[in-house]
């Protein structure tokens, strides 16, 4: 059974870190390590995480003792990664018992190198408000138009990354680019159907400011795939509209 790592960069999360570890203890697919990225200055909640996950040994808090930011703290999981696979989880998300089990078995049996799932989107007290169903295919020229990847869905294979070249420094959508990176390679992206992770948007969090995602829509592009400004500007428009299309998945 090959190892997975699972990176969890931490920030300010204490309300729902305890239910974000606990669902990945009761994964069926026993052979992972945890790396907890401690991405804050102030210490208050580390002791915390400590207690929460000291009766298992696969666990590991790692205090960098300064602020990264979610993109360089997952960089930081990378680098010291033991796994052949990875998998990334936000410290307030939680997943299904059996998330990594399917992944992994469905990456083996057809040799793929990154998969996806569908995901809930759920509010601060765990009730569901929005469902996102997973393409069972994506590659490139699918994902610079929209991307709809719960990062706290993905597994991939380690060996596909190229070195440093991993989650982009930005307040929003540093997932983004990295998949775009990464299917630049030409490498396609496999959806998986089956809902397995409950994703939390909460209303203070960085993804829920929409400022912020528009000046980082525009970043992606017109920063990290080098594009000029008009051709940026309109790649922003393509996504800001494919994002709304999405929305349609509401279900309150």
């Amino acid at each position: 059974m090959d190892l997975v790592s699972v990176i969890i960069p931490y920030f300010r999360k204490k309300k729902f870190i305890n239910q974000t570890i606990k669902s990945i203890i009761k994964q069926t697919y026993k052979n992972f390590e945890v790396l907890i990225i401690y991405d804050d200055e102030n210490l208050s909640d580390f002791y915390y995480i400590k207690s929460l996950i000291k009766i298992d040994k696969r666990f590991k808090i790692i205090n960098p003792k300064k602020k990264l930011g979610a993109g360089p703290a997952r960089n930081l999981g990378i680098k010291i990664s033991k796994g052949k696979y990875l998998a990334f989880c936000d410290s307030d998300d939680c997943w299904h018992k059996e998330k990594l089990k399917i992944q992994i078995k469905k990456m083996k049996n057809k040799n793929i190198n990154f998969t996806f799932t569908s995901y809930n989107i759920v509010n601060n007290k765990n009730k569901i408000i929005k469902k996102r169903r997973a393409k069972s295919l994506l590659n490139f020229n699918d994902l610079i138009e929209s991307c709809d990847i719960g990062l706290s869905t993905v597994v991939l294979k380690k060996k596909i990354l190229k070195k440093n070249n991993y989650f982009a420094d930005m307040k929003t959508k540093e997932d983004f680019v990295f998949w775009l990176k990464i299917s630049k390679q030409g490498i396609n992206f496999y959806g998986i159907e089956k809902l397995l992770v409950n994703w939390r948007k909460l209303d203070d969090s960085l993804s829920s400011s929409a400022l912020q995602k528009i000046y980082d829509g525009f970043n992606v592009y017109y920063k990290h795939m080098n594009y000029g400004f008009l051709k940026s500007l309109y790649y922003l428009f393509l996504l800001s509209i494919n994002y709304l299309k999405v929305d349609k998945y509401r279900i309150v």
